[in-house]
């Protein structure tokens, strides 16, 4: 907790994350990846459909992750990640090296702010 005092942030610099709900479409492997990761195809509604690499194979498999919610930062610039190119950061809680998706409670509609 000690290093996230070094890290404080005014409440403008907050407003300028953009993060919203999307639902993943579909899944593939990784294998360019350094460590192991998927490609996900997610739907953010009317800002449309973005990309996104995550270390997330050891807490879930493909098929648990089709249709579900999740929440990413939507206004990164593109990142690339060995041959794919990366549109939006999906966001999790950190535990080890164990990533742990955050969603909403209850299904809402994709594109929704997250504030």
């Amino acid at each position: 907790m000690g290093d996230s005092l070094n890290k404080i942030i005014t409440f403008e610099d907050f407003t300028k994350v953009d993060l919203r709900i999307g639902t993943i479409l579909e899944v593939n492997n990784f294998p360019n990846a350094h460590k192991p990761a998927y490609q996900l195809t997610i739907d953010f509604g009317d800002l449309g459909i973005m990309r996104s690499s995550a270390q997330i194979t050891t807490q879930y498999k493909k098929e648990d992750l089709l249709n579900r919610q999740i929440i990413a930062v939507v206004n990164f610039p593109k990142k690339q990640i060995a041959n794919f190119m990366s549109e939006c950061l999906v966001v999790g809680a950190v535990k080890e090296d164990d990533v742990f998706l955050l969603h909403p409670e209850t299904r809402v509609k994709n594109g929704m702010v997250v504030s």
